[in-house]
């Protein structure tokens, strides 16, 4: 397992990699909907890191309804697989006449011309099923055949895992400002990137893809645009290691 962090514009160290080289693309953008000097979006990265996904990969990008509407041109090439809702403890009042928001949505996309069915899945399950749960209702005719498994348990035990995930935000104790849980990163790798395969962090910030990838044995490639930042993801990384040896 090898994690690799590299550091420049992502644009130019996107165009010098080599086609179909990953299993999985799992990043964090910048939204664009702040004035601060870091939140820009990168135009053309959508693009760029498509041809760098195997047939048989696909893409998370973390964003904001509003990211994806207003760029949604640029994913052209792409196909929508699913969304999941990140629910967070805490939310921003940038807007008094809103309600607060206490959300971001991990988007969940794959090539356009690769079948779905030969995408890499494992959906990931919880164990808080409801015990001995019996449908008497009619699976309605959009569904098709999805498995028993998904909804009883005799024991309420593993079941599919909700797309509405909880998980405190780092704020308080974060290296970068816009740093993701592990708790939010981990079941959407597992779920897309095969043991020992190969994950693309093209916005990297302070490496929770690649702490994460670490802890799973899955290799990485984490572009950051910050020396300093990169610097994080090395300390964070080197953190992390040895409370994986402790346990293993």
């Amino acid at each position: 397992m090898t994690i690799q962090i590299l550091t420049g514009d992502c644009r130019d160290v996107l165009k010098a990699m080599p086609d179909a080289s990953f299993d999985c693309i799992l990043t964090d953008p910048p939204y664009g909907e702040t004035s601060l000097e870091w939140d820009r979006w990168v135009d053309g990265w959508p693009s760029l890191v498509r041809r760098l996904l195997k047939p048989t990969g696909s893409m998370w990008v973390f964003g904001s309804f509003r990211m994806f509407w207003d760029h949604r041109s640029e994913f052209d090439g792409w196909r929508f697989a699913q969304d999941v809702v990140w629910e967070k403890h805490n939310g921003t009042n940038m807007f008094a006449d809103r309600f607060r928001r206490v959300h971001e949505l991990p988007i969940h996309l794959y090539r356009d011309d690769a079948p779905w069915d030969g995408v890499y899945k494992a959906p990931q399950y919880t164990n808080d099923a409801t015990a001995r749960t019996v449908r008497r209702k009619k699976r309605p005719e959009q569904w098709g055949e999805i498995g028993e498994g998904a909804f009883r348990s005799e024991d309420g035990g593993p079941r599919l895992m909700r797309s509405v995930i909880y998980a405190r935000s780092e704020h308080g104790r974060a290296d970068h400002p816009t740093q993701k849980p592990i708790g939010i990163v981990e079941p959407l790798l597992l779920y897309s990137c095969p043991p020992g395969g190969r994950v693309l962090d093209c916005f990297a910030g302070s490496g929770t893809t690649g702490v994460v990838a670490q802890r799973h044995g899955i290799n990485a490639v984490l572009v950051e645009g910050r020396a300093d930042y990169a610097e994080v993801i090395r300390a964070r990384l080197a953190d992390d290691a040895p409370l994986l040896r402790a346990t293993a």
